[in-house]
């Protein structure tokens, strides 16, 4: 999802922090994807941002592909990242079975001009839990409009580079030497809580939470909840 998820977070920090929110590769006004990339590159490219903006250092606060790519930022750019906050993600490399799947449905998006409604059904069930499905209209009908959007090719790089192409990063996540908290949503049907909590025991001193009623887009279905932990976290570091 881009940037625009992010707005509760907004809301709530942007009279006490300085916040810089980021549409990754290939969504929201970024420009589009030609090809794979990895998240050392996504890492670098943080790096890259910072720089322009001529930040020092930051808090790190990202979900799923986010989250992912804020575990390797932080490993591999130490003094960059103070802290970090990483939701809903996983340090572990797909299985073969989602691995072929996601292989197929990325190739076929390349030859499509949009999104057809059978893929944003799945991708509405994916990010959202239960909950959110029979309580949040508003959340569902945001993801449905999202992902509607999306320039179907350029967003098939996207999800064959953070699904099938993912690397396995436990052994470098044990580098990560900042204060992190990772949160897991418990009805989260794309990384199982187990899945989260292990990449946060490879981190070494992690916080764990594990949100109940909350998907996999933490921060847009239970907003007020996500601010308070991360303003209980920035308080205690």
């Amino acid at each position: 999802m881009n940037s625009v998820m992010w707005g509760g977070q907004v809301e709530h920090f942007a009279n006490s922090h300085r916040m810089i929110l980021i549409d990754p590769p290939g969504h929201g006004r970024s420009a589009a994807l030609s090809r794979n990339f990895t998240m050392e590159e996504c890492a670098l490219c943080l790096t890259q941002v910072l720089d322009v903006l001529e930040i020092e250092d930051c808090v790190l606060v990202g979900n799923s592909w986010g989250g992912m790519m804020g575990g390797v930022f932080a490993a591999l750019y130490p003094r960059r990242a103070r802290a970090t906050v990483l939701m809903n993600c996983t340090g572990a490399r797909a299985g073969l079975k989602q691995r072929l799947e996601f292989f197929a449905l990325s190739a076929l998006l390349r030859h499509l001009n949009s999104v057809p409604d059978l893929l944003i059904n799945r991708a509405v069930a994916a990010f959202a839990g239960p909950t959110t499905e029979r309580t949040k209209p508003e959340v569902i009908d945001f993801i449905r409009s999202t992902v509607a959007t999306v320039n179907s090719k350029s967003v098939s790089w996207a999800i064959e580079s953070v699904v099938p192409r993912r690397a396995d990063h436990h052994q470098l996540l044990g580098a990560i030497d900042c204060p992190t908290l990772v949160i897991a949503g418990r009805e989260d049907r794309t990384f199982p809580v187990a899945e989260t909590e292990k990449m946060a025991q490879a981190i070494p001193g992690a916080q764990f939470k594990v949100l109940d009623a909350v998907g996999h887009l933490a921060a847009l279905e239970a907003p007020g909840r996500i601010n308070q932990e991360i303003e209980a976290f920035l308080s205690r570091i």
